[in-house]
């Protein structure tokens, strides 16, 4: 009988790239799977006839020689026929149709995927912490609770003598059926896939492998953190399965309000008021710093909402690249009550100041932002 020509049977061009191939592959196998053509004969032989298709024209080597010399091209390289281990592809190509844990179970692989050291899941804890710790830097002890491998059974959760064979895959980890004209295996139900089964559970565990513990850990938290910072403490996590590593430990931040400062970036806003007098005369003040007091000096005719800027006086760079500033914004307080005495210098004052109540003009701020209203 003469095979037909395998671009033919998936139905694209000689030229056509990987990714077409498959794509008309996998129509073509969804079509004709005996699953979905119970007992028909003509779409099991097409089914086969895409998978040899497919099997030829997704090995660049043998696509080749198919192409200079036709199905004779391919005696040298390798038997065709259906191949059955182009299903390690299927969890690919075929993994939306069947809806039975993926062709891993159906072929074999996940048993041993299951088996296979696995890495340790990661572990989140929430550490708040003040303003100036957070500006400074600090050292601080945690508390985590963890999963640790069990010394006495090193995670199996046998005793030493407890474990015995499985009765259903007989120590295989995997059951094979045969469907139609496919070898199936899957994963053992009974073992999981391990090949024994527990007879005797641990006694200092319980079966689990696993003892919960709370483990101390000292955090070394850099100055110039904030809410949302991560910190990484590697192998901290829980241990992997079957001998894998373990996870990750990830310290988020929160970090408190502070009642004076209110921090952009590594920059630092406060409001400082001044009296009338001050504003007017000038005045050498003290303003508070996450160092310390520092001396300002107001110059004379100071308004209400001056800023004043004092350089590498804000938060550290977490990266240690320089520091921000603080930036002192000056509030111009009017007194409410008054002696007879001050209300007496006011009146004096009052009539010695020149009056001028028109309306001031806006500012270029302002002015920009009616433009845009």
């Amino acid at each position: 009988m003469t095979k037909r020509d395998y671009y033919e049977l998936l139905g694209v061009n000689r030229d056509a790239p990987e990714q077409e191939i498959k794509s008309a592959y996998r129509q073509a196998a969804l079509k004709y799977h005996p699953d979905r053509n119970p007992g028909s004969k003509e779409a099991e032989e097409k089914f086969k006839e895409a998978a040899e298709a497919y099997s030829v024209l997704s090995d660049p080597q043998k696509r080749a020689a198919y192409d200079r010399y036709g199905h004779e091209g391919l005696s040298g390289i390798a038997a065709t026929g259906f191949d059955p281990s182009i299903f390690a592809d299927f969890s690919d190509i075929l993994g939306d149709f069947f809806n039975l844990g993926g062709f891993g179970d159906l072929f074999g692989t996940s048993s041993r995927r299951r088996t296979r050291a696995q890495r340790g899941d990661d572990v989140r804890y929430d550490l708040e912490i003040s303003f100036l710790d957070a500006v400074h830097g600090m050292s601080a002890e945690i508390q985590v609770p963890r999963q640790d491998l069990c010394r006495r059974c090193h995670g199996k959760g046998a005793e030493p003598d407890g474990l015995a064979v499985c009765p259903t895959c007989h120590g295989r980890g995997e059951l094979v059926y045969q469907q139609s004209f496919l070898s199936i295996r899957r994963t053992c139900s009974h073992c999981g896939g391990a090949g024994q089964v527990i007879r005797r559970a641990c006694t200092q565990c319980r079966g689990e492998g696993y003892l919960r513990t709370q483990e101390k850990l000292k955090v070394n938290i850099p100055a110039g953190v904030e809410t949302g910072t991560r910190l990484r403490l590697g192998g901290k996590g829980q241990p992997g399965a079957n001998g894998g590593p373990a996870g990750d430990l990830y310290v988020v931040l929160k970090v408190e309000d502070h009642p004076i400062f209110e921090r952009h970036d590594n920059d630092l806003y406060c409001t400082i008021p001044i009296n009338v007098a001050q504003a007017a005369l000038g005045a050498e003040i003290e303003v508070p710093t996450i160092d310390g007091a520092e001396p300002l000096r107001i110059p004379e005719g100071t308004q209400s909402g001056a800023t004043f800027r004092l350089r590498n006086q804000g938060v550290p760079d977490v990266n240690g690249r320089g520091r921000g500033d603080l930036f002192v914004r000056i509030q111009v307080q009017v007194p409410t009550r008054l002696t007879r005495e001050q209300k007496k210098l006011f009146d004096q004052l009052r009539d010695l100041l020149p009056a001028d109540n028109r309306p001031a003009e806006k500012g270029l701020f302002e002015k920009v932002k009616d433009y845009f209203m």
